[in-house]
């Protein structure tokens, strides 16, 4: 009986340590283990990812930033889309950064895709610089939604727009197993009206805000004024880009 009891709490405690390692590397992959979460993100990713590029424009031209790019497959398309453009991916994790570069190795050695470790509360990037910035599945997690918000208001050109897609959000009728997951992941479950209220105090303008209810997706869009506040965004001295 003791002997049963000890495998118990064994097979217990190696249960929540491995729910924990994978919370973890959701948040921020790492190791050989992120790496293959990374390429996992990479195709579950796929489907709500073009389905939230359908609600933007994109022209062939663009200057384009993929904010927690992740494995690079949104870097990967928004660089098929832009193609007379440049897309930049970042993202803080450094197991992302080498798993996107891999995945775009092609592209960044034609000079059309830069991947570098950043943090979206400081884009290492000058003012007005993008046409478009994309955020998929990873506001969530941003340490400070409405400072970063305004940082990426910084580096968008005047009437440029900011997409952020997401395959979770609180919707009207209540699930509680997917409110139970973000808790356990730490990241921010927010409805429709807090994300139009978040872009809007961050101060975007034109928000729309579309829903898949059939598969629980959300996109949100909103596009930097023509004219912006100067206090509203901080400086950014940079000497050059890559």
């Amino acid at each position: 009986m003791i002997i049963r009891f000890l495998a118990q709490i064994a097979l217990l405690v190696i249960s929540v340590g491995a729910i924990r390692l994978l919370l973890k590397q959701c948040r921020k992959p790492s190791g050989w283990f992120g790496r293959l979460i990374l390429r996992n993100m990479n195709l579950r990713h796929l489907g709500v990812t073009n389905w939230g590029l359908s609600h933007v424009a994109i022209e062939e031209d663009f200057a384009i930033l993929d904010v927690g790019c992740g494995g690079g497959r949104t870097v990967q398309s928004l660089a098929a889309r832009a193609s007379e453009g440049k897309v930049y991916g970042i993202d803080y994790s450094e197991a992302s950064a080498v798993t996107a570069e891999r995945t775009n190795e092609h592209s960044i050695r034609s000079g059309r895709v830069t991947i570098q470790r950043a943090s979206v509360s400081s884009l290492p990037f000058p003012d007005g610089f993008f046409d478009l910035v994309t955020a998929v599945e990873t506001h969530y997690y941003w340490p400070h939604p409405e400072a970063d918000l305004r940082e990426v208001l910084r580096v968008l050109k005047p009437g440029g727009q900011l997409v952020i897609i997401a395959e979770s959000y609180k919707a009207e009728r209540a699930d509680r197993i997917t409110e139970a997951a973000m808790k356990l992941l730490s990241a921010r479950y927010l409805s429709v009206q807090e994300h139009r209220d978040l872009l809007e105090t961050a101060g975007y303008t034109d928000v729309e805000i579309v829903e898949e209810r059939s598969k629980g997706w959300l996109c949100a869009v909103g596009r930097k004024p023509q004219e912006v506040v100067s206090e509203c965004v901080r400086p950014y001295q940079v000497q050059s880009l890559p």
